[in-house]
């Protein structure tokens, strides 16, 4: 959608679902033209956007939430289909909700002016004004709550948008713009589907003003280097492996079920989920014992199925990385719970895998598997187990779980992550800054903090 208006590509590419390879529908693939003709679009709707008041911008912003929360009925499925999640529990119905939910939030936010002196010297205020057009590369994971985290704050406070999403996941993306442009005017948001090729001409392109994007943190870096021809603003939120600590005064019992779908959330295919879980050896057995348990009973197949918890991986290629990296672990000695092997027939099934014994050294400890697969490390000594969670590259979430909440804070304070729980972990919401430290990402999304990073700053002295 250029302009407002469908702009059917020269050329298409095929959506499968990964539940079965079965045709899903055709992504449209855009080309440079394409997004050029996106980006004149979005600043030619910016001044008026931008000068739009804020009760309007606000107003629009919860007519898109209503639009929205109507659409699940429809747009779940869809969802379902292209990304393999299911559509009850906390899939595809849950997400789009959830897309309504932020929006509602997000529209309530304000950035009034700030007033920094007022006295007989003199007054000073800052102002927050919108920076122009804002570029979006969205992931497979959560295609339609993400791209809601990248819009609505660029449209809240004033900016237009051009929004890339995941080939693999593009067309409830497509159809939640399509929402979007019912109630915005024509050319505030675009959306131009297409190969990485039109990513790196988004992030590289002068007439867009700031990048979000969120995935790995490689083609984050790509992103910064391309992007800083034109000294763009960014906002990175990029690949995590983030640590959960368990202390030993825990219940094992009365964790497991906290443990395993902090892990095993979306599949394991999120970015602030456990990724590494370190136990005390005092309760390490029963710890693994209570998880083993529930892996081995979560139903997992199909997402329209009735009672399905857990869907596929949703791409060959992270299906791949996941055996891949199982394998290796069983040959440097991990011992593999339950699962550890595909599912077998149709689909990028693979069970939920409870790996023990796991070690630093091995790539499903030290890189972030993205998958259906936990690690579970035995430790004895709890400052030196900060120190090992610590030991890696990405800096996005992390947790302790104890029944002492002081003690927790304290060692959770220690942790070199952008957001750290107590006795739970992943649960990000639209009132708390959310973002990675390290190699996890650049600047933070949600809250006061996350619209303010769609706007530029301007001082005023008189």
């Amino acid at each position: 959608m250029i302009n407002g208006r469908a702009t059917p590509g020269a050329e298409t590419f095929p959506v499968l679902d990964p539940a079965n390879g079965a045709l899903v529908g055709h992504m449209p693939l855009g080309t440079p033209g394409d997004l050029d003709d996106a980006v004149e679009a979005a600043r030619n709707a910016f001044p008026g956007w931008a000068a739009t008041s804020d009760a309007d911008r606000k107003a629009a912003c919860l007519k898109i939430a209503d639009l929205v929360e109507q659409s699940i009925p429809g747009l779940a499925p869809l969802l379902t289909a292209e990304q393999g999640k299911p559509i009850g529990g906390f899939g595809s119905q849950w997400e789009i909700g959830a897309a309504a939910a932020w929006t509602r939030h997000t529209a309530s936010l304000e950035l009034p002016v700030s007033v920094l002196q007022d006295n007989n010297e003199g007054r000073v205020e800052v102002h927050r004004k919108p920076i122009g057009v804002v570029g979006s590369i969205t992931p497979w994971n959560f295609p339609v709550l993400i791209a809601a985290w990248h819009i609505i704050p660029a449209v809240r406070a004033g900016n237009c948008v051009v929004i890339k999403p995941s080939p693999n996941t593009p067309l409830a993306t497509i159809r939640f713009v399509e929402i979007i442009n019912e109630v915005l005017p024509a050319g505030v948001v675009n959306i131009v589907c297409g190969a990485d090729e039109i990513g790196a001409a988004m992030s590289a392109h002068p007439g867009i003003d700031k990048m979000v994007f969120t995935g790995s943190t490689g083609t984050g870096r790509k992103i910064m280097a391309s992007a800083a021809e034109t000294v763009k603003r960014l906002t990175l939120e990029l690949g995590g492996n983030d640590a959960a600590i368990v202390l030993p005064d825990v219940d094992p019992q009365a964790v497991a079920e906290g443990l395993f779908w902090g892990a095993f959330l979306n599949n394991g295919q999120t970015c602030a989920c456990i990724k590494r879980l370190y136990v005390h050896d005092s309760i390490y057995d029963a710890v693994c014992d209570a998880l083993s348990a529930l892996a081995a009973a979560i139903p997992m197949g199909d997402g329209r199925q009735d009672g399905v918890a857990l869907g596929p991986v949703q791409n060959a290629m992270q299906f791949e990385r996941v055996k891949e990296l199982v394998e290796e672990a069983k040959a440097s000695g991990a011992r593999i719970l339950t699962g550890g092997a595909p599912s077998g027939g149709p689909g990028y099934f693979y069970p939920a895998t409870i790996v023990a014994d796991a070690q630093h050294g091995m790539r499903l400890v030290d890189e972030e598997q993205f998958g259906p697969v936990l690690p579970v490390i035995r430790y004895t000594d709890v400052e030196a187990v900060i120190a090992r969670a610590n030991d890696n590259p990405n800096g996005l979430g992390g947790s302790v779980w104890s029944q002492d909440t002081e003690r927790a804070k304290a060692l959770a304070l220690q942790l070199e992550c952008g957001t750290a729980w107590i006795n739970k972990h992943g649960m990000i919401q639209p009132n708390a800054p959310f973002g990675g430290i390290k190699q996890s990402g650049v600047g933070v999304q949600f809250a006061e903090a996350g619209l303010m990073e769609n706007t530029v700053g301007q001082t005023l002295i008189m």
